[in-house]
C-alpha cells in the first residue's frame, strides 16, 4: 500500500469543492504565481485514510506509555480539551478591547494568583511560551535587577553539571559567562564548589530542584543563603514541579524565580500536541521587572459586582516577550485541571509520582545499577551497561523496548551518567502498566547477557527498522516527499 499521498494522487480526484465565490474576480499577481506546484490530486477518502495511517504509526500518551525522563508526558484530561473548546475562549481575539474578554482575563488573572500560590511567589506572567522561553525570561530579570542597582561588575551564571541544556544557552545569549558547578558523590550539588564561585561577579545561580538525576537537591538552602550572601539571584528551572505540588514550595526555599512548565506539571498538550506554555513566578523584588503586560485587577470588585479585569504593565518591566499574552488555550487548560485537582488533588500528584517513581527503582536496581542509590523524586535514572555485556549500549536497551510496545525512555542524559537511562512514569500509570514494562526491563536484561545481538539489532517488530541515525543527521530530509532509496 502506497506510504505517500503523492503516490495516491491521479489528475481529476478532488477531495473538496469550493463555494462560487461572492467577491468580484480579480488576476493574481503574476510575480507572485508558481508555474508548477506538484501538489497531489486526491479524493477525501483517500487523504482521511492517509492521515488516519499516518496517526496510527505514532506513539502517544493515549496509545501506551510514555516513560521519557525530565519530560514528564503525563495524560492530558479530556475535560481540559473541552473547556479550551468553548467558544467563548476558542473564539476570542487577543486585540478585542479588554471590557470583551473579562472571561478570559478572568482565567489568566485567576490561574497567575493560583501559581503564585503553589510556588510560594509574590509575582507571575503567563506570557512566555515555552520552559526555555520562561528561562530567559527569569535570566533577563535577573539581569535588569542587577542593572537597576548599578550591579554591572555581575557578569556570571553558575550552573550544575546536571543541569538542562537550555540552562547554559540561556545564560549565554543573556550574555553572561557560564560557569559549571559539579556533583558530589550522592548527586548533589557540591556545595564547596558552588562556595568557590561565590563572589562579587556572581549574578545568579540556575537550579534544578528535583534534579536532572531525579533527586532532591539535599542542601539546597544552604546553596541559595551562599548565593545570596554573595549578592546573587537564584533562578529555580521549574520542569520538574510535577514532584513537589502540594509539598514544597520553591519560594519557601529561598528561590527569587522559577518557570514551570504547563505542558509538563499542569497536564497540557506537550510536543507535537502542544503548543507549550512556560510561565514565570517570582518573588516581590523581582514583581516590576516581569514580562507584561500581564492581567490584572483594575477595579475592585463593588457590591454585587464582579471585579474589572486589564493589562497591567510592570513598572520595570523587561517587555513583551512574545506576540499577545502567551498561549492562552494552555492557559485554559491548566486552569482546568487546577480546579478539578484543588489542593489536595494536587497533592496527590506528587505523592503517586513519587511513589511510581520508587517503585520502578526498586524493581530494576538488581538488574540495573541505579546511577545514585538513594530514594528519588518523580523519575529514576539507570545505567543501560553491564561490565560482563560490554557491547550492549543504552541504545540498544531502548530500541529493544520498542518491540515490547513501550516508547523508549530518555537516553544519555543526564550527561554526566554513564549509558543514562532516564525514566519518569507520572503519577498517571497505574501498576499493572508499571509491572509490564518493569517485566520488559528485566527481560531485556536477560537477553543482554544471553542473546545481545537481539538488542543491538532491535527493533525487529516495528514498521521500520533500526535507523542511521548519524547519516540521518548529516543528510536532512526537509522536503515532503522521501527519496524513493532511503536506507531503514
Amino acid at each position: 500500500m502506497p506510504e505517500l499521498i503523492y503516490d495516491l494522487g491521479a489528475p481529476g480526484r478532488q477531495g473538496v469543492q469550493l463555494p462560487a465565490p461572492d467577491v468580484p474576480l480579480a488576476e493574481l499577481p503574476s510575480a507572485h504565481l508558481r508555474g508548477d506546484l506538484p501538489l497531489p490530486e486526491v479524493g477525501e477518502l483517500e487523504t482521511l485514510r492517509h492521515y488516519t495511517r499516518l496517526s496510527q504509526l505514532n506513539h502517544s500518551i493515549l496509545t501506551g506509555f510514555y516513560p521519557l525522563g525530565s519530560c514528564t508526558m503525563k495524560y492530558n484530561p479530556v475535560i481540559n480539551e473541552e473547556t479550551a473548546r468553548l467558544g467563548g475562549f476558542a473564539y476570542a481575539h487577543p486585540l478585542q478591547p479588554a471590557e470583551m474578554v473579562q472571561g478570559s482575563l478572568a482565567i489568566m488573572y485567576h490561574l497567575q494568583e493560583w501559581l503564585k500560590e503553589i510556588t510560594g511567589f509574590g509575582g507571575c506572567s503567563l506570557q512566555p511560551a515555552a520552559g526555555a522561553h520562561g528561562e530567559l525570561a527569569g535570566v533577563m530579570m535577573i539581569r535588569a535587577y542587577h542593572q537597576s542597582r548599578g550591579d554591572t561588575q555581575r557578569n556570571k551564571i553558575l550552573i550544575p553539571d546536571s543541569a538542562h541544556g537550555t540552562n547554559p544557552a540561556t545564560s549565554s545569549m543573556s550574555g553572561y559567562r557560564v560557569v559549571e558547578i559539579p556533583s558530589d558523590a550522592r548527586g548533589n550539588v557540591d556545595l564547596a564548589a558552588l562556595k568557590a564561585e561565590c563572589d562579587e561577579t556572581l549574578a545568579g545561580f540556575m537550579l534544578t530542584n528535583p534534579n536532572t538525576l531525579g533527586l532532591f537537591e539535599e542542601q539546597v538552602v544552604e546553596a541559595i543563603e551562599a548565593v545570596h550572601a554573595a549578592g546573587g539571584l537564584v533562578y529555580g528551572d521549574g520542569a520538574n514541579m510535577n514532584a513537589l505540588l502540594g509539598v514544597c514550595r520553591p519560594g519557601d526555599l529561598g528561590f527569587d524565580v522559577l518557570h514551570l512548565n504547563l505542558h509538563k506539571t499542569f497536564t497540557t498538550p506537550h510536543g507535537g500536541g502542544g503548543p507549550g506554555s512556560g510561565p514565570v513566578c517570582v518573588a516581590e523584588h523581582l514583581a516590576d521587572f516581569l514580562p507584561g503586560p500581564i492581567a490584572g485587577i483594575v477595579k475592585e470588585a463593588g457590591e454585587g459586582e464582579a471585579p474589572e479585569y486589564g493589562w497591567v504593565m510592570p513598572q520595570q518591566s523587561i517587555g513583551r516577550l512574545k506576540a499577545f499574552h502567551g498561549q492562552f488555550g494552555m492557559h485554559v487548560r491548566a486552569f482546568t485541571y487546577i480546579l478539578m485537582q484543588g489542593a489536595e488533588g494536587l497533592r496527590a500528584v506528587a505523592e503517586h509520582a513519587v511513589l511510581n517513581a520508587n517503585y520502578l527503582k526498586a524493581r530494576l536496581e538488581g538488574a540495573y545499577k541505579v546511577a545514585y542509590d538513594r530514594p528519588c523524586m518523580h523519575e529514576v535514572v539507570l545505567e543501560g551497561r553491564w561490565p560482563d555485556a560490554p557491547d550492549v549500549h543504552a541504545l540498544d536497551i531502548s530500541k529493544r523496548l520498542m518491540d515490547y510496545g513501550f516508547h523508549p525512555p530518555t537516553n544519555y542524559f543526564p550527561l554526566i551518567v554513564r549509558e543514562a537511562l532516564m525514566i519518569e512514569p507520572t503519577e498517571t500509570e497505574d501498576k499493572a502498566t508499571l509491572d509490564a514494562f518493569a517485566d520488559a526491563m528485566l527481560k531485556i536484561a536477560e537477553e543482554a547477557h544471553n542473546e545481545p545481538e537481539t538488542l543491538q539489532n532491535a527493533p525487529h517488530t516495528t514498521k521500520y527498522g533500526r535507523m542511521d541515525e548519524v547519516k540521518a543527521a548529516r543528510q536532512l530530509v526537509l522536503c515532503c516527499e522521501f527519496p524513493r532509496n532511503i536506507e531503514t
